[in-house]
């Protein structure tokens, strides 16, 4: 799986690459600049004239290497010194050399803005922390309201590389050339919108050197992850395959446990059971026939399912009333694997406790609520998705997915991140198809970490597929049950 770090973890690559390996920093400014010049080239073939945005430190100096590599193949690039004339004696002022030498020249942003075609971001960089001095911050503004397609030289200016989100004006860029390591906030919270098509460059540091550095997420691969999924035996019944049981759907809500309960099937568990309030059990059932529902109207009712239960997926359209509660109690009575959403975290953040066995799977404003309790976490969950989604498994253990544009799933030993996945997805129902496809995965032999990675992965590529194909605007949760069917199949 493709590794993701930190600034400060990229940093110390770059330094043990420089120091403890012996590459010069001059060689790996070059080496990122004619990355850059090589995806500028490929996605806007011969610009009549780029402009190059340059900051101070190494940031400055990859941009203008990327203006002197430009000249060199006859593509116009005038430079607009944003920051101070680098130092003398440092990698940056070798690089501004090289960016003279090829005949780039040095001008101001109006001259350089126009005629251009192409902007190329490389002000800040990783560097930034807290909000942007009001010289970037005008210019950041400038190039966002000049509407023309912008190349970001490792991160786009503004933009924090550890949480995606910024403290002020960030460039919004096309595509974004990122070096040496995957930074995480390229690929959670704002980042995947700030950074447009992201393409990575090694660098060619030598591979030992990433075994210095731990990382601190991995990015999940579909191929990687279905290749989990086991050839079935010919002599397989419907119980091998696990038994999922839904508990949800209070008055007026059968359709989240019904997307639930459908998930599950498409997913390929053997069964699954809808216990829900009685009056829903016919709109269920009429839906799917495959799916198996009872009326239930007290826990002692309930019992005999999750005596055959192999799983539980509990909250889709649970709702917080009496019967609500009688169900969650009930449920959390047992040892039995579960998966909590919707409505059942919100029942869980009012009577917070722990267990090892279970998959949490909170948006971000359940996953407030569940750390609204005291010595947890006080910024806001988007503002720091990693951390979040670290205080939420520290408090309630288990496995915890936190939902979202770079969804997160972290357990004990570690955190990974899904990179799938369209803002089509933001519509009603998209939790309880997550939840169920978990459910589904788990009741067929998953482990708990992998159920929840192949869960997520499945349900965002799904939207990916049926977004390709229609749009974003107007998707149905309902529609991705084929898609989850077939990726589940690796077809």
């Amino acid at each position: 799986m493709k590794q993701l770090y930190t600034a400060a973890q990229v940093r110390e690559l770059d330094r043990i690459a420089i120091q403890e390996r012996g590459t010069p920093g001059i060689v790996l400014m070059k080496r990122a600049g004619e990355a850059c010049t090589q995806a500028l080239l490929a996605r806007w073939p011969a610009p009549k004239k780029v402009c190059v945005l340059c900051g101070s430190g190494n940031n400055a100096g990859d941009g203008y290497i990327i203006a002197g590599l430009l000249q060199s193949r006859q593509v116009p690039a005038q430079v607009v010194m944003v920051g101070k004339e680098p130092a003398a004696n440092t990698d940056a002022a070798a690089a501004y050399r090289f960016c003279q030498e090829n005949g780039a020249n040095v001008v101001d942003l109006d001259t350089a803005l126009a005629d251009a075609e192409v902007i190329v971001d490389a002000l800040l960089g990783t560097g930034v922390s807290g909000p942007v001095r009001p010289s970037y911050a005008d210019v950041i503004e400038e190039v966002n309201v000049a509407g023309l397609p912008v190349l970001a030289v490792d991160l786009p200016s503004g933009l924090s590389a550890d949480t995606g989100v910024s403290a002020g004006p960030a460039i919004h860029a096309d595509m974004t050339v990122t070096f040496i390591g995957r930074k995480l906030g390229l690929f959670t919270a704002d980042g995947p919108e700030q950074a447009g098509e992201i393409i990575f460059a090694d660098l060619d540091v030598p591979a030992d050197v990433f075994a210095e550095v731990q990382s601190t997420a991995e990015m999940l691969d579909y191929e990687a992850l279905v290749a989990g999924l086991k050839p079935r035996h010919r002599n397989a019944h419907k119980l091998s395959h696990g038994h999922v049981l839904v508990v949800g759907g209070d008055h007026g809500m059968p359709g989240a446990a019904a997307l639930a309960a459908e998930a599950a099937l498409f997913s390929g568990a053997g069964m699954v059971t809808v216990a829900t309030q009685p009056d829903n059990v016919s709109a269920i059932v009429s839906r799917r026939p495959e799916a198996m529902a009872r009326g239930i109207e007290s826990s002692t009712t309930l019992a005999p399912l999750l005596a055959r239960a192999s799983v539980v997926v509990m909250g889709p359209g649970l709702g917080r009333s009496d019967w609500s509660e009688m169900m969650f109690e009930a449920v959390l009575a047992t040892d039995l694997p579960l998966v909590l959403d919707a409505d059942g975290l919100n029942l869980l953040a009012q009577s917070p406790f722990s267990r090892s066995n279970w998959i949490l799977t909170p948006h971000p404003g359940e996953a407030s609520r569940l750390l609204a309790a005291p010595a947890t976490l006080k910024p806001p969950v988007q503002s720091d998705r990693l951390a979040a989604v670290h205080a939420l498994q520290s408090r309630y253990q288990g496995t915890v997915l936190l939902k979202g544009a770079g969804t997160l799933i972290a357990d004990a030993a570690g955190t990974q991140l899904c990179p799938y996945g369209n803002p089509g997805m933001s519509v009603a129902g998209m939790g309880d198809l997550l939840s169920g496809t978990i459910g589904g995965l788990l009741a067929q032999g998953l482990g708990q970490l992998e159920s929840a990675c192949l869960g997520a992965v499945v349900h965002a590529l799904a939207a990916d597929r049926v977004v390709a194909g229609q749009g974003e605007r107007g998707l149905l949760a309902s529609e991705l049950l084929p898609e989850i069917r077939r990726l589940i199949n690796h077809l």
